[in-house]
């Protein structure tokens, strides 16, 4: 009797480092949550300093920032690629970017001129000025930066990768106290205000992630949101003690409650009313559309 011998054929060539990866980066893969946080985290920290070296001179800040902004992207590209032995990096997909940057843009700038218009209305600007056109420019480059850095970071590695074990509703929760939590290092921080921007900026962001299953979206609502507040309106930006070079130069006077006191605008109780409504619409689109993701059951294997 003849035998018959079927051969399967890889689709993947044979030296293809997908195909057969090494010992080394296979228990690379092993520990990717701890090597992203720290790669990205260093990456992060790294442009802060970059970025206060170049912010005295504005014509230096805007190409320097955005440069950072890109060499931050391609980083992640190449650590989730190395680390993660990820071939595409869907959260990063080119399909609908400009869609996605333009609508962050739009809402980002429109949900914190909302702010700031409702804080006008319940008397809490004391004085506006005309500050510098150098400054706004400048502003842009540093926010542009600060924006894809924390992204990448916040939604792109620690919300990402948590939801994927926890499951999107803790992971939703567990990011954005973090996120909230690394402003406490600022000068002007108050326990408050950290909790504050974890419910306005964190949670909204995090909203925008899950809804897209996008980068694109949460990076150009933090940046226009940032920009906006520190590149246009002028004010305290996140506690920072580092007065913001803008547009304008809006001083605000009044209750904490009103204002956000030392920590700036986002420690308003007004931030949590304005950023709750596109918060929720997010979340709302994501579930209907099946992106709230449940944490996976462990099976138990029997002897």
């Amino acid at each position: 009797m003849i035998e018959r011998i079927t051969i399967v054929a890889s689709t993947e060539h044979p030296e293809s480092p997908q195909a057969h990866p090494s010992t080394g980066r296979r228990r690379l893969r092993t520990f990717r949550f701890p090597v992203l946080l720290v790669a990205l985290f260093g990456v992060m920290v790294a442009i802060a300093g970059i970025n206060q070296l170049v912010s005295p001179v504005p014509i230096l800040a805007l190409p320097v920032g955005v440069g950072l902004a890109v060499a931050a992207v391609a980083c992640y590209r190449w650590l989730c690629r190395t680390v993660e032995l990820r071939p595409d990096i869907p959260e990063l997909e080119k399909t609908d970017r400009r869609s996605q940057l333009w609508r962050g843009a739009l809402l980002g700038s429109g949900l914190f001129t909302a702010l700031m218009l409702l804080i006008a209305v319940f008397g809490g600007w004391q004085n506006v000025s005309w500050a510098s056109f150098g400054g706004f420019l400048g502003t842009a480059g540093m926010m542009a930066s600060v924006a894809v850095a924390e992204e990448l970071l916040f939604r792109g590695v620690l919300f990402r990768i948590m939801e994927e074990r926890i499951g999107t509703v803790i992971a939703l929760v567990v990011s954005t106290l973090l996120f909230g939590a690394t402003h406490l290092v600022n000068v002007n921080a108050t326990l408050w205000g950290t909790l504050s921007i974890a419910l306005t900026g964190g949670a909204m962001t995090t909203a925008a992630y899950v809804a897209t299953r996008s980068l694109w979206l949460p990076i150009s609502l933090h940046f226009a949101w940032n920009f906006t507040h520190a590149g246009i309106f002028g004010v305290m930006l996140s506690g920072s003690d580092v007065a913001p070079h803008g547009l304008l130069n809006v001083t605000l006077s009044g209750p904490a409650a009103l204002t956000g006191g030392t920590f700036g605008p986002e420690a308003s109780l007004l931030a949590l009313l304005v950023c709750s409504a596109p918060t929720i619409v997010l979340l709302r689109r994501a579930a209907r559309t099946g992106q709230i993701r449940r944490r996976p059951h462990r099976t138990k294997l029997s002897a």
